[in-house]
């Protein structure tokens, strides 16, 4: 599937409402983010960028964006960039993350999941640490995720 993410993005992206129906086929895949709503904007090697709108179903009791769909957000946009920058001989698992709450989550929120180092085909297993920034209208950054990844070979059989 590493391939196949990227290339179906591609391919959707190309078309009037192909975003919206990538975002559905991840939603398929793993249904749990449906109750995020996303929307990708931007898939390649090594950078995602996803964004959930402000809705009522994402906030919590003070009316900001609730901080487990902050926690979403995050995990969905690294896997989803973990996933289309595999080599094709490894696969991938979340290992942990720490996040940080800068201020109140207003607006829309936006996404951007990249790799703090280059992913490579390895014949063991390694760490890859990911860094999700998640910013407000504003441009101002509300929540920051590390996410380790466990990366390894894919097993023979």
């Amino acid at each position: 599937m590493t391939a196949s993410v990227l290339s179906m993005y591609r391919r959707l992206s190309r078309w009037p409402a192909g975003r919206w129906l990538f975002s559905r086929a991840v939603c398929l895949r793993a249904p749990y983010f449906a109750t995020i709503a996303p929307r990708f904007l931007a898939l390649e090697p090594g950078r995602c960028e996803v964004q959930i709108r402000d809705r009522r179903r994402v906030h919590n009791h003070i009316g900001t964006v609730h901080a487990i769909a902050l926690f979403n957000l995050a995990e969905l946009s690294a896997g989803v960039m973990t996933e289309a920058s595999l080599p094709a001989s490894m696969r991938w698992i979340p290992k942990g993350m720490s996040v940080e709450y800068l201020k109140k989550a207003r607006g829309t929120m936006h996404a951007i999941a990249m790799p703090d180092i280059p992913i490579v085909d390895a014949a063991t297993g390694y760490d890859l640490p990911v860094t999700v920034s998640v910013r407000d209208p504003q441009g101002d950054e509300v929540f920051r995720a590390r996410i380790m990844m466990w990366l390894s070979p894919k097993s023979g059989g």
